[in-house]
């Protein structure tokens, strides 16, 4: 690491380790609780709060919102772990999901994500968000997939870095804090999440997630851990009823973006750059939401008009392929109760209607449905 790029030390400062073998690090300053914001900043906090609004309201007049937080958490998940370098489409996740095809490395990875996020949910009504609480999160994260040999479920006890071209803290673009750094610096984290400060919600969210991902704690899936902290010191603070804002969808498609302003706090100290980015994220990800959620809803009425006096069961199924667009019979018998024979009677009577398309088998030859409407609605490209 380059220590004449820190020209900054407002929020943090480089040190070099003692030894024959010392490297520089990167020590973080304390979270500010008062900061001063410049006028832009005021100006997109304000729009982001605006559409978080208009999302908390939308989450509170949908008929079934857990239907669509199924569906936006995949998309957010895969989001995410694209940011990481997996290679999936959502097709492929959801078919994981209906049972419809076996997991891979990638895909686990993906499915890991939305099992640690409803596992965390829970994990809210028992721990505040905490290290402890952020510790059990990271053990379901890297179950199973690549890193789950690098000490998943403990903050690391060894030194990490970022971007080097020949793996050593010398020529990496970044390294976090030592070890011995690493305890304050979380427990400052802590309690700043919980600090009764002046700080606009928005805005101390944003610095949470700067300070997690500069702090790095873990040996591996800081990035998608930090994403997902995002969502749960927003749930914790009771900003939005249903969880359907995920930033990893913005935080993708501007992923050079993204990282370049997080360094640029590091080194420039360039915080109100970073906010204006994250609030730039919640406007484009909550309005997109809405958008997506009116799309749904409108598509579900019209579903359930075309099936209007016919058997009593169809909306049942309907409301699967609001959860999942990828229908398999073993799934509608299972989730029904029903016989296989009856499963497919209502799979091909929502087919009838174009409800549902049949799909080509996937590898294990399962035979497929496809809600094509809702898959289209969630990933027009």
């Amino acid at each position: 690491m380059d220590p004449d790029r820190f020209v900054d030390t407002s929020y943090g400062e480089v040190i070099k380790t003692p030894g024959r073998f010392g490297y520089y690090a990167f020590r973080p300053a304390p979270i500010p609780r008062r900061m001063p914001l410049d006028d832009r900043t005021i100006s997109l906090m304000s729009e982001a709060d605006r559409a978080l609004g208009r999302l908390a309201g939308a989450g509170r007049i949908l008929p079934n919102p857990h239907l669509l937080v199924r569906l936006y958490l995949t998309r957010e998940a895969l989001a995410s772990n694209r940011i990481e370098g997996t290679q999936a489409s959502l097709s492929d996740v959801f078919d994981v999901e209906a049972d419809a095809r076996d997991e891979d490395d990638q895909l686990t990875e993906v499915t890991n994500y939305i099992d640690a996020f409803e596992f965390g949910t829970e994990l809210l009504g028992e721990l505040p968000i905490s290290t402890r609480f952020l510790c059990r999160i990271h053990d379901v994260l890297l179950t199973g997939v690549r890193g789950q040999d690098r000490d998943p479920g403990h903050v690391r006890r060894s030194q990490n870095w970022i971007g080097s071209a020949d793996n050593t803290p010398d020529t990496a673009t970044f390294v976090p804090p030592t070890v011995d750094d690493l305890g304050a610096a979380l427990t400052d984290l802590e309690r700043f999440i919980h600090d009764d400060h002046d700080l606009p919600p928005l805005i101390a969210t944003a610095l949470a997630h700067y300070q997690f991902e500069t702090i790095h704690p873990f040996l591996d899936g800081n990035g998608r851990l930090g994403r997902l902290l995002i969502v749960f010191v927003l749930i914790e603070r009771d900003l939005l009823p249903s969880p359907l804002l995920y930033l990893s969808g913005y935080f993708e498609s501007h992923r050079s973006d993204y990282y370049d302003r997080l360094q640029a706090v590091r080194e420039r100290g360039q915080m109100q750059e970073w906010l204006q980015f994250f609030l730039t994220a919640v406007t484009t990800q909550a309005t997109d939401a809405v958008d997506r959620a009116e799309q749904l809803v409108d598509l579900r009425e019209d579903y359930r008009q075309r099936l209007a006096g016919r058997r009593a069961r169809f909306p049942e199924v309907i409301d699967l392929v609001f959860e999942n667009p990828i229908v398999t019979s073993q799934r509608v018998a299972r989730a029904l109760d029903i016989t296989d024979a009856g499963a497919k009677n209502l799979i091909r009577g929502l087919a009838d209607v174009d409800i549902l398309v049949e799909g080509a088998p996937t590898r294990r030859r399962k035979k497929r449905w496809i809600g094509t409407d809702v898959l289209a609605i969630l990933d027009p490209d």
